[in-house]
């Protein structure tokens, strides 16, 4: 009865940092960047001051008109504050709208469109260098966080609004919306309410709790509009966790700030683990005190899992791998330790939460789902998205009696375990697991940054490959680790940086097939 009364009443985004406040208002949380909304904050704040920062800008949205209910997209330059943006935004009962830096103008456009004349939260080079005219007859109002725009708000001419005391929503209303990853087109904007993101927290909290008892430091790589982060500052703030966010994923950089703060924990995509494994050959030994990686958007490469737990030097560490979708959260859980080789199986993502979640899977023929014919991978659990906004219809398709189809495709074994072999439009028929593939190429080529098979345009498989420092690949090498995996044609070459991404770092495979099919190389 506990745990239902704590789930109705939701996350409640909008006092999020000042509930933490009046537990740890001391406790710090440490950027290495500067706001766009307070430069004069600095890179050290306490718990406190972000939240009094959170209360005046929600101040100054309501001076600017917001009203609860309403929707406020935030669209500006990649900071943190796009996060603190859409607590301010909740705490006055507004629904935030967050959309990733790197989304492009146009799709940006189609996406205020779609949020019905919303007040839009950018910056003037966002308006400079990515977004159409045609945003000032979408929105209701264009608002600034930095710079001067004709005919926008500048919210910093707005300092000093009187304080407006905190709305709070019904559980079950709208409190947050974020959009897919996009890697199937144009993204959806996924509506989450205080319920469904409090049933995500729940399950979180209590995997982590056990593995740390005390007080960590912890260190966040996420995206700033990844409803992953809510929850992630949730747990670390009502455990007064000190926190470090980053934008920066650069290797070098965070290898700086690893050596000197030492963290305990470390959140962040698998994309960014693999970019850290040369940290684990840094004199400095900036992941000696990492006693938890948690990862939690994608299966990762069993190589990384096993180069970041070599590089800890506690008793004990764990690797933590959540796997979940935007629209379900996380769904099944699975731990790595030293005891697990480099042979151990990536591919299995995990069991469900006892309790919170459950997973099913689906025959795509009639035939049982097995390694050689997967299913589809069906979610049920009270963390699912309530709609896709302006897209019922197509919400409703993926929901079949409470089940959630994640759009991945694998099977379970005979103790439960899912195995997620490929997204269902990423299938190459007769070729079997393309993540599996990859799995065993990063395992036997150390030079590998980045490994992505996808169908070519005659339907064969090509690899597209990336090495660190972006070395020519080895041809006799690379034969040498593929001689065991299905006929493949020869490896395309291309930067890291070159590859198509979506918000949280994962690769676009369709984008990247389309661009191969056009001729595009490197």
């Amino acid at each position: 009865m506990l745990l239902q009364r704590i789930a109705n009443r939701g996350i409640r985004l909008g006092t999020l940092f000042e509930r933490a406040a009046a537990k740890h208002g001391a406790n710090v949380v440490i950027l290495d960047h500067d706001l766009d909304i307070a430069p004069g904050l600095g890179r050290r704040a306490t718990v406190a001051e972000i939240a009094d920062l959170i209360d005046d800008f929600a101040s100054r949205l309501w001076a600017a008109r917001v009203r609860p209910g309403q929707r406020v997209v935030v669209y500006k330059s990649d900071a943190f504050d796009i996060t603190l943006l859409a607590c301010a935004a909740a705490r006055i009962g507004a629904v935030p709208v967050l959309l990733s830096p790197k989304l492009d103008g146009a799709t940006v456009a189609e996406l205020v469109r779609r949020t019905d004349e919303p007040f839009l939260v950018t910056d003037q080079a966002k308006l400079e260098h990515e977004l159409p005219a045609e945003v000032f007859d979408l929105a209701d109002k264009v608002l600034l966080t930095k710079g001067s725009w004709p005919g926008a708000v500048e919210l910093a001419g707005l300092a000093g609004a009187k304080r407006v005391a905190p709305v709070t929503m019904p559980p079950e209303h709208p409190t947050l919306i974020t959009h897919t990853s996009g890697t199937t087109g144009t993204p959806k904007l996924a509506v989450h309410t205080g319920r469904t993101l409090q049933a995500r927290y729940r399950p979180q909290a209590a995997v982590v709790r056990p593995l740390l008892p005390g007080r960590e430091t912890i260190a966040m790589h996420v995206s700033f509009v990844h409803s992953r982060l809510i929850t992630a500052l949730a747990i670390s703030l009502f455990r007064g966790f000190p926190i470090l966010v980053l934008a920066d994923s650069d290797p070098a950089h965070v290898g700086d700030l690893f050596a000197q703060l030492k963290p305990g924990i470390l959140e962040a995509h698998p994309n960014s683990f693999m970019e850290w494994e040369e940290l684990a050959r840094d004199p400095r030994r900036p992941l000696a005190n990492v006693k938890l990686f948690s990862s939690t958007f994608d299966a990762i490469h069993p190589r990384t899992v096993q180069t970041m737990l070599n590089a800890s030097e506690r008793t004990a560490p764990v690797f933590g791998q959540l796997y979940g979708q935007s629209e379900i959260g996380p769904a099944v859980v699975r731990s790595f330790s030293r005891r697990r080789g480099l042979d151990a199986d990536g591919r299995c993502v995990g069991m469900p939460f006892p309790g919170y979640t459950d997973i099913r899977v689906v025959s795509r023929d009639g035939n049982p789902p097995s390694a050689t014919n997967p299913g589809f991978i069906e979610v049920k659990s009270d963390g699912r998205i309530v709609t896709y906004l302006g897209e019922q219809e197509r919400y409703d398709r993926q929901v079949n009696d409470g089940w959630w189809r994640m759009g991945d495709v694998g099977y379970r074994t005979k103790w439960g375990c899912v195995h997620l072999l490929d997204r269902e439009v990423d299938v190459i028929e007769g070729f079997g697991s393309t993540l599996a593939a990859e799995d065993t190429l990063f395992a036997r080529l150390e030079e590998l940054a980045e490994v992505v098979i996808i169908p070519g345009p005659d339907g064969r498989a090509v690899p597209v490959v990336c090495t660190k420092d972006d070395v020519p690949l080895d041809l006799d090498a690379w034969k040498a680790a593929a001689a065991t995996l299905p006929p493949m044609a020869a490896p395309v070459q291309w930067k890291l940086g070159e590859l198509p991404q979506t918000a949280t770092t994962k690769i676009k495979r369709i984008e990247l097939a389309g661009l191969l099919a056009a001729g595009g190389t490197r």
